[in-house]
């Protein structure tokens, strides 16, 4: 009798494990019924009525369901979504987010999606048209003049660089996802300034929107002028009073008809941080439409449009810029006082009117996934080759500072978050260019490629010290690190993506089944509603199941095809998939609809989920790039700090839910539990080393890890003079082994003729010597700092 008992239980706990269909739980009950005539079975027989309720979905609807509808909206227990906010959730696709989201994510899928390569086209101007607007750039001459020199401006006109993600049938580069992030990478390596002005034109902005929303006229007048640089576009869309919330933009369209008849719009703005607005010479503007005299016949409030409007039109005011902390990319305010446009310069023209919201969700939500990664894996790859450089090359106390446990330490931090996020920018890419707009991922994407580049960078300065502080042309990552805060700001502060984007618009869009239950209540479907209600409650209960049982065997309950280190990693994450699952679920149903406000809780969701995403994305990498051995520090370096960030949220998720009873059980049982069965502690100190080296020896590794940045061939530059150095570092390395031999034996003494007396004795031969004093000349060259003379300071200044 135990024994059945026992095997019922089990059998009960399999089928919420693997989520068993309604026939398979038919099954089980015909069985317990079978049973049921034995004095043991009187709990399952107690259990059979329910499940004869709950699984007859006319009998559910009319004894539970309605009445908990009456209940929900009485107590405002689900979220309510206002238009915009539909829109936005609209806006893109599910990706592997919903992977996640399910609690049972399906690697064999999520590892046959795309990994991207760069076609010979897209090489081809890497190597060539790139490659020359970068030697034509000298970012400290950049930031003297505070603007890109005349030459570079016009070679990126000619070269159509403005056009990356116009068709060529429209005049266009027609470059990939893949070929515009590259771009920007590699200009990114150079300029933070070079990059960032190439990359607005190309991200959301008028090409873009005409492209996607824009009508047949737009297309063809607009998009040839834009690839050729005969028009600098610019997007009007903050203001002083609508930053963030962008749905509360002030500037106003009126809707009139003219002398002619024809039907004009009258607009007001103010907007400003509006990059390349003070040269734009076509504006794609943001405002509010009414039509008070109703001529549309669409009522008074027609809604948000976007509109393209030449920046020569009276009314409209330029020529101001602000100055983001010194970066001098054009950014700049611009206003405009009864500015007067047809109806068909609104994108789309009279199709487009109230759609603007949507166009601006849509585009942006890929956006993110591009130019702010770009940007950053291109500055993180620069502050790994320099810092790595400027560690060997810099000696302290006899030795280089690159043997320094500290120096170590922030050496593999900065190996390892770049190997990551060029890892989680080439697999979203992949998506984007199978038209895919990840829109949840993509801001995943935009929040942690800017911090950490900011990380990376704050890293890279450390290391070089006082260098690093001591502005000049020899300085190689100051403006990066000026520009790292810009970065943090734009398209979404980070503070709102971590809080209310990540986990908050993820959680409705990605879950199988909240938007729907929610659109079910709001249309007073009580059908749909029952449907995916007791769907979602048997979701909930799988992953509870999934939750503790993933968490009793480790992870080894899942099965894996792959190799043994990526098996490891993928076990975790389903563990966690089913935690985050399960855990979404409760606090979706303890709080009900406030939970929009506990910031503090969905910002650590949010962190899950990105944590998640992120080691995935690695994992793939490494799969994709041939599993190579020389590369499986980064995915173990990187899978337990991963790990170790979700296991912290999880925990404080744990601490910082209310202490009321429900509160209480989650906090200490379930809090108690997770801490006890941890998934992963921080990386381990072994690590450190085997990644530093990465980044202080020369070879293969370092130029697979900074693949696709501009490294310039001339030594007399700032970083051609460092990389020289640093190549004649590690060759006078071997040498100087030597030399250091012959010390410790007492064959040699300490002194100025050091070298002179290693080549006297015999220890070292004519060759090496010429070697060894090369290598301490060009050192001494590439460690030196810029200063100026009181006048020129002044002058600076």
């Amino acid at each position: 009798m135990q024994f059945m008992i026992i095997a019922l239980s089990i059998g009960v706990l399999a089928l919420w494990y693997v989520g068993a269909k309604g026939v398979y739980w038919a099954a089980l009950l015909a069985l317990i019924i079978y049973l049921g005539a034995e004095p043991g079975f009187l709990f399952w027989l107690l259990y059979i009525p329910l499940n004869i309720v709950l699984l007859l979905p006319s009998i559910r609807r009319e004894l539970i369901t309605r009445h908990l509808v009456t209940l929900i909206q009485r107590l405002h227990l689900m979220p309510s979504i206002s238009k915009t906010e539909k829109i936005a959730l609209r806006a893109g696709t599910v990706w592997v987010d919903g992977e996640f989201f399910s609690g049972k994510p399906d690697f064999d899928k999520i590892f046959a999606q795309s990994y991207p390569a760069l076609s010979q086209e897209e090489q081809a101007f890497l190597d060539n048209e790139v490659e020359r607007v970068c030697e034509m750039t000298d970012d400290w001459t950049v930031y003297r003049e505070r603007d890109l020199s005349k030459e570079v401006w016009q070679y990126l006109k000619e070269q159509k660089f403005f056009g990356m993600i116009i068709p060529k049938s429209y005049g266009g580069l027609g470059f990939s996802a893949l070929g515009h992030s590259a771009v920007i990478q590699k200009m990114a390596s150079r300029s933070q300034v070079l990059a960032i002005t190439t990359m607005v034109p190309n991200s959301l902005g008028p090409a873009e929107l005409i492209l996607h929303y824009g009508s047949q006229t737009q297309k063809e007048h607009y998009l040839p002028r834009l690839a050729e640089g005969k028009e600098i576009p610019c997007f009007a869309l903050t203001e002083p009073l609508a930053g963030s919330d962008a749905t509360s933009i002030r500037s106003s369209g009126e809707l009139f008809e003219d002398e002619k008849g024809e039907i004009k719009i009258r607009l007001q703005f103010e907007k400003r941080y509006i990059t390349l607005g003070s040269v734009a010479t076509l504006i794609g503007l943001a405002f509010v439409l009414r039509d008070p005299k109703k001529i549309l016949g669409r009522g008074e409030e027609l809604g948000i449009c976007c509109a393209l409007v030449a920046a020569k039109t009276k009314g409209i005011v330029q020529g101001r810029q602000h100055d983001p902390l010194g970066v001098p990319f054009i950014n700049s305010p611009i206003s405009g006082t009864d500015v007067i446009i047809g109806i068909e310069d609104i994108i789309g023209a009279e199709e487009g009117v109230g759609e603007g919201w949507m166009m601006l969700m849509e585009s942006l939500s890929v956006g993110r996934g591009i130019s702010l990664p770009s940007t950053s894996t291109g500055g993180m790859k620069l502050a790994a080759r320099v810092a790595g450089a400027y560690a060997q090359v810099r000696e302290q106390f006899g030795i280089s500072i690159a043997k320094f446990e500290g120096i170590e330490i922030e050496l593999a931090k900065i190996a390892a978050f770049t190997y990551m996020m060029d890892a989680a920018r080439k697999f979203t890419i992949g998506a984007i260019d199978e038209g895919g707009k990840p829109a949840v991922i993509n801001a995943v994407m935009k929040y942690h490629s800017t911090e950490k580049f900011r990380e990376v960078i704050n890293h890279a300065m450390d290391i070089q010290g006082g260098a690093a502080i001591s502005l000049g042309p020899k300085n190689l990552l100051a403006n990066a690190y000026f520009g790292a805060p810009v970065a943090i700001t734009v398209e979404g502060a980070n503070i709102m993506t971590r809080t209310l984007i990540q986990f908050g618009q993820g959680l409705i869009r990605c879950h199988p089944y909240v938007y729907k239950e929610i659109e079910a209540l709001e249309e007073q479907d009580i059908e749909a509603f029952d449907e995916n209600f007791f769907k979602h409650i048997g979701f909930t209960l799988r992953n509870m199941v999934r939750m503790l049982l993933l968490s009793l065997t480790r992870g080894y309950l899942h099965f894996s095809k792959r190799s043994s280190l990526v098996s490891k990693y993928e076990r975790k994450l389903v563990w966690s998939s089913a935690s985050f699952a399960f855990l979404s679920d409760f606090v979706m149903g303890y709080y009900g609809g406030s939970l929009k406000q506990k910031e503090k809780i969905t910002a650590r969701f949010g962190d899950v989920l990105s944590w998640m995403y992120l080691l995935t994305a690695t994992l793939k990498r490494f799969q994709a790039e041939g599993e190579r051995e020389e590369d499986r520090i980064y995915v173990a370096w990187i899978g337990e700090y991963a790990l170790h960030q979700i296991q912290t949220a999880y925990e404080e998720i744990s601490n910082n839910i209310d202490r009321s009873l429900v509160g209480l059980f989650f906090a200490y049982p379930v809090g108690w539990y997770m801490r006890l069965n941890s998934l992963s502690k921080a990386p381990s100190d072994a690590f450190s080393k085997a990644l530093a080296e990465k980044l202080v020896s020369e070879g293969r590794e370092r130029e697979n890890l900074t693949e696709g940045i501009y490294l310039p061939k001339n030594t007399q530059e700032a970083l051609g003079r460092l990389e020289h150095a640093f190549r004649l570092s590690c060759q006078a390395d071997l040498v100087a082994a030597k030399v250091k031999k012959a010390l410790r034996s007492k064959v040699l003494q300490k002194g100025e003729r050091l070298y002179a007396d290693a080549l006297a004795s015999g220890v070292i031969d004519e060759a090496e010597y010429a070697l060894l004093c090369e290598a301490k000349k060009v050192r001494e060259e590439a460690i030196m700092v810029d200063a100026f003379s009181l006048s020129d300071y002044l002058k600076r200044a």
